[in-house]
């Protein structure tokens, strides 16, 4: 009989422990981590971490009270690769409201229904977090080391929405702990955002801008004291969905689609009286190549001319500055290279489907890692779609797979060798 041998890989792939793997996961769920209370998760990261066969594990504060945790593992030589994560959540107060009175009540259980765990940050992103640490595990369960050096940050204040979070300062603070220099970037990188297991090399960019009229309050018996900022808003609102036509019409992008602008709130009216200010704020979609201060400089613009026509003064506040000070920038980097080659033939070893590549509906901490010289995608179980939503869950069979195609991965790209305690399987 043919006696055949599975590469290391497949070996590595293969010796990811499933129940570990979920019962990690579980553990991590039940540790709250909104933003900004990541330090007890923190903690079991670390911990997570140190019983696995890194050369290095550190606990490092971004700021006071908000740590990152870094590991190192491998040697130097042979490709290099940093796997990435955010160890905080959203906030968890639609969950309690949508699940009240039911099993899925509490929002930190982490209940498995039809082969699912629910729980709030499942997906968004501790499933991510799991996969990174056991694919690593694997590798020494299979009686193999690193060749080239593997990075694994895990950091902070990723999400926003809370008061005073979502600046990034986790992976702001991490790219200048450790890749301050043009010689210290990795070759590839994988944020473990979801995907549904499939490959994003491209993600859209941002610009959030809240935009304050300011005109001048009178009573309503003698309104032509006053200068009504809610008539100017509603001109500014009109300029605005034109400028979004504008942008719409725009060639889009093959993965992300067109660009829009959207306003998502709008606030003014007095007591009884000419109303003197008026208020709004909105998101901007950038794609690859857009240019945020030219972007930024448009909106600007646009707010300048309804203040002249409508004699009120004009503030643009740009209020979620992460990798620019005005927001967000898109990225991509190019399918043909090899670090996206090498995942998507892991993902075709495990899976025995074909590899999809697409487009990143979300911004996250990416082009942070770019800025730095290091190329890279997202990948990892669960659906974005049901994030910060009190439906966010992952389906246990992703999870299993995208741990194994990690894990496949790393051994792939990196290089392994033998470590002395264990040997290579075979199948007959």
């Amino acid at each position: 009989m043919r006696t055949m041998v599975r590469s290391p890989a497949e070996v590595i792939a293969a010796a990811v422990d499933e129940e570990k793997l979920v019962g990690s996961v579980l553990e991590s769920v039940r540790i709250p981590s909104v933003t900004p209370h990541e330090t007890a998760f923190a903690g079991w990261v670390r911990d997570q971490l140190g019983d696995g066969p890194w050369n290095s594990v550190r606990l490092v504060e971004a700021e006071p009270g908000r740590p990152n945790v870094y590991a190192e593992a491998g040697r130097a030589g042979g490709r290099s690769l940093v796997l990435a994560g955010h160890l905080d959540t959203v906030h968890a107060d639609d969950w309690v409201r949508e699940w009240s009175g039911t099993n899925r009540a509490d929002p930190f259980s982490g209940t498995i229904v039809d082969g699912e765990i629910w729980a709030r940050g499942v997906t968004d992103q501790k499933a991510g977090v799991c996969s990174i640490i056991e694919a690593v595990r694997a590798v020494d369960r299979a009686g193999y080391r690193l060749a080239g050096p593997l990075t694994a940050l895990l950091v902070c204040d990723e999400e926003s929405g809370q008061p005073g979070s979502g600046l990034s300062i986790g992976m702001r603070a991490a790219v200048s702990h450790l890749f301050d220099g043009p010689d210290q970037a990795p070759d590839f990188a994988i944020y473990t955002e979801p995907t549904t297991g499939a490959v994003y090399t491209a993600q859209m960019g941002f610009l959030i801008a809240d935009i304050t009229l300011a005109g001048r309050s009178a009573y309503f018996g003698t309104p032509e004291l006053g200068v009504d900022a809610l008539r100017a808003g509603h001109a500014l609102l009109s300029e605005l969905w034109d400028h979004d036509e504008a942008l719409r019409d725009e060639p889009g992008h093959d993965l992300l689609g067109g660009r829009f602008l959207l306003v998502t709130s709008v606030e003014s009216g007095g007591n009884i009286a000419v109303p003197g200010d008026f208020r709004l704020s909105l998101i901007q979609k950038l794609l690859p190549g857009d240019d945020l201060d030219r972007q930024a400089d448009a909106l600007r613009d646009v707010a300048a001319k309804v203040a002249d026509d409508h004699g009120v003064s004009a503030q643009v506040v740009f209020s979620a500055p992460r990798d620019h000070r005005v927001g967000g920038t898109p990225d991509e980097v190019p399918a043909d290279h090899p670090g996206v080659r090498a995942l998507m033939e892991s993902i075709e070893h495990i899976t025995g489907r074909r590899a999809r590549i697409e487009g990143a509906p979300y911004w996250s901490e990416k082009p942070l890692l770019r800025a730095a010289g290091i190329p890279g995608v997202y990948f990892a179980p669960g659906d974005i779609a049901t994030c910060h939503t009190p439906f966010e869950r992952l389906p246990i069979q992703e999870l299993i797979s995208a741990t194994r195609t990690l894990a496949h991965f790393v051994a792939s790209w990196c290089g392994v060798e033998q470590a002395g305690r264990g040997r290579p399987e075979e199948e007959q």
